[in-house]
């Protein structure tokens, strides 16, 4: 097929013709998701070049130059792919309340997700050997409005003796807590945003209907059993069923 139908043709169809795809797809660990994907951006990976020896010697030139290690460098990957890994000095960025732990997740799996994501969180901090510096934003830009961020509860459940807190952040946060409570303590009436101020949900331009086959990024592949305005009911071929938001799914033919 190589010759005839291309790289990118060649290799999407050995890896459905010889079962590997649907051993993924059958498996159900939580990396299994992952893998598929990881799959699947390979493929796209080889789009972007003209042949299979262009993407050869790509791969040979990135590897090569991963095998220099005289010049000092950093490692950027994510918590999955840290698995197993270790370095002097690790740098956890990003570490707020509907970040990490990331909401979605929470709204999606509750506790179990929770779990997951403090697995993750204890992942990335032994990966460190000396040395894990955690950071927080204190406001985040969302859909073009400014939002203030609340440090992840994964900062507050670590041992204090072992931390040393830094930024402006945390010295505000530091003295707020120092500060001598005064009487009588008044309430102070929520600010109230225009409506207009709110950025909308955009809507889906294609409704998915009930008994389309779709694939989510996390759940892996699963068809709509069920709908409610912008959430699905969907029995995920690995997952089981499970309610997601409509714009986090991609509906598949077939």
């Amino acid at each position: 097929m190589l010759p005839r139908d291309g790289h990118v043709v060649a290799l999407d169809t050995m890896l459905e013709d010889s079962g590997y795809l649907a051993m993924w797809r059958a498996d159900k660990s939580p990396d299994a998701p992952g893998r598929i994907e990881n799959l699947k951006e390979l493929v796209r990976a080889m789009a972007d070049f003209e042949s299979l020896q262009g993407f050869l010697d790509h791969v040979s030139l990135v590897m090569e130059n991963e095998d220099r290690s005289d010049d000092g460098k950093l490692s950027m990957m994510t918590l999955h792919g840290a698995k197993g890994l270790e370095f002097d000095t690790v740098f956890l960025p990003g570490w707020e309340e509907g970040v990490f732990p990331n909401q979605r997740s929470l709204d999606e799996g509750g506790n179990k997700s929770l779990e997951e994501e403090r697995r993750l969180a204890y992942v990335g901090i032994t990966r460190a050997r000396k040395r894990a510096i955690i950071s927080h934003a204190a406001n985040r830009r969302i859909y073009a409005n400014w939002q203030s961020s609340i440090p992840s509860r994964f900062i507050g459940e670590l041992p204090e003796a072992f931390i040393t807190r830094s930024g402006t952040a945390a010295v505000h946060q530091q003295a707020r807590l120092n500060a001598p409570v005064s009487f009588p303590l008044l309430a102070r009436r929520p600010a109230e945003a225009d409506a207009w101020a709110t950025a909308a949900r955009p809507a889906r331009a294609d409704k998915i209907p009930v008994g389309a086959r779709v694939f989510h990024q996390k759940f892996g592949y699963g068809r709509v059993i069920a709908g409610h305005d912008d959430r699905l009911d969907i029995d995920f071929e690995t997952s089981g069923e499970k309610r997601v938001l409509d714009r986090f799914v991609e509906r598949q033919d077939g």
